[in-house]
């Protein structure tokens, strides 16, 4: 048990000074993963932290919170606790909604590793739920002994008992008379998991006694499909332009690999990835739109936006825009995106007229807004640029205006004022709009 406990933590580069929570319920599942941390802590010389969710669906859920704190106070480690609010009406299910309440606490515990106790006959069950439920690969992929931090997150998740059976667990606290607590909800069918568990797992090993152990690696098998999906997707990304991608290019790809990459980017971006039905839809609509048409298509959370040749996912709801001073900063925040600001010679604005200038601004649109894009050129109405430009309806409100002394001098996706364009032998300074950070 600590060989296997140890390996793991030594793959994911746990070493002396790493801060790790035990992620405890009172069962034998994270008792004795508490129990093998505390045996490794002086060897490894982690710090150590246990966290148990009071989610209140009990009539002794009181009593599990007591037992976990007698129990981490019986071994010299620092508990934590966390009351939580679970819907009882939630659409995804009651096990889904406390699931998300506990993860949502867990979420705020300052560490590098929650430690979970998930073992083998765990992942059978998992993959066995996601199937059913017509996961795709990554949701067959199941659960990893180890996952990394994403980008968004400052920790990552261990389990380091998933190579176990349940039944050697249970020896393993036998054997150090351990003790724990049972939920009774674990046997209650209504449950899908349990379900799974206690009549259908059972009844598949009658015929295939091996199945568990085999369920486990078809879910490896399928980590490491889904591993190279991701892969395929950060170098398509990275061949479509980066995280706004170049229309062309992306249309260049296969289906498959269009919405493998939509889907990738809707994970790293937080959500729930887009489903299949949505991805064809979205897919199809790239290909039949000309290239000059602009596109905003639902992906649920998400929208996916073509415009001007590119093509990129922003929330559903647009981040509001913040208006904020200029003073040479190299780029400022904008709805969501940012505002470079490029130093060029004999394009953009004239960098002489932004220095004199008592103000620099970057804004939303101001009522009356009106350009003129050339000399010699008449004034035309914020309307008529945008309609002339071809920017959507849904686009405009969200358009940056760099306003020199309370006048428009730029306008994202439409250009230059004249009276503030830069010479052909002037320095100059280029805003170059980005509708993603």
């Amino acid at each position: 048990m600590l060989d296997a406990v140890a390996s793991v933590l030594a793959e994911a580069g746990v070493a002396s000074g790493s801060r790790l929570c035990c992620c405890l319920s009172g069962g034998v599942d994270s008792i004795v993963l508490l129990q093998a941390l505390c045996d490794l802590q002086p060897r490894i010389g982690f710090e150590l932290v246990a966290a148990h969710v009071h989610h209140g669906l009990s009539q002794r859920a009181n009593e599990w919170l007591a037992f976990c704190r007698e129990q981490c106070a019986q071994r010299g480690v620092v508990f934590l606790s966390f009351h939580v609010s679970v819907r009882r009406d939630d659409p995804q299910g009651l096990e889904a909604a406390a699931r998300a309440a506990r993860h949502s606490a867990l979420a705020s515990i300052d560490c590098d590793w929650l430690v979970f106790g998930h073992h083998q006959d765990d992942q059978a069950e998992t993959l066995l739920f996601r199937l059913f439920r017509g996961a795709g690969v990554r949701g067959a992929a199941a659960m990893a002994s180890i996952e990394r931090p994403a980008p968004d997150s400052a920790r990552g998740r261990l389990r380091p008992l998933l190579g176990m059976r349940r039944a050697q667990i249970e020896a393993c606290a036998a054997a150090r008379t351990l003790v724990w607590v049972d939920d009774e909800s674990n046997a209650d069918l209504r449950f899908a998991r349990n379900d799974i568990r206690h009549r259908v797992l059972p009844a598949i090993e009658q015929g295939f006694p091996a199945a568990v152990p085999a369920l486990a690696r078809a879910a490896a098998h399928f980590r490491e499909a889904s591993d190279l999906l991701d892969e395929l997707a950060e170098i398509d990304e990275a061949g479509c332009g980066g995280a706004v991608l170049a229309r062309d290019a992306l249309l260049r790809l296969s289906d498959a690999r269009i919405a493998n990459l939509l889907r990738w980017q809707a994970r790293r971006r937080g959500v729930q990835a887009p489903t299949r039905a949505l991805l064809g839809e979205t897919v199809r609509q790239l290909r039949e739109a000309g290239p000059s048409k602009p596109l905003r298509m639902s992906l649920a959370d998400l929208a996916c936006c073509v415009y001007r040749g590119r093509v990129w996912l922003e929330p559903a709801l647009s981040a509001l825009a913040t208006p904020g001073s200029w003073h040479g900063e190299a780029a400022l925040p904008w709805a969501g995106g940012r505002v470079e600001f490029c130093n060029v010679t004999g394009a953009g604005l004239s960098r002489e007229k932004l220095e004199r200038a008592a103000s620099v601004r970057l804004a939303g649109r101001s009522a009356g807004l009106r350009l003129r894009l050339g000399a010699g050129r008449p004034s035309r109405s914020f309307k008529n640029l945008c309609q002339e430009a071809g920017v959507p309806a849904w686009l405009r409100e969200r358009l940056p205006v760099l306003e020199v002394d309370g006048v428009a001098a730029w306008v994202g996706g439409i250009g230059v004022a004249a009276e503030f364009a830069c010479a052909d032998d002037e320095a100059g300074i280029e805003p170059q709009w980005s509708p993603l950070g």
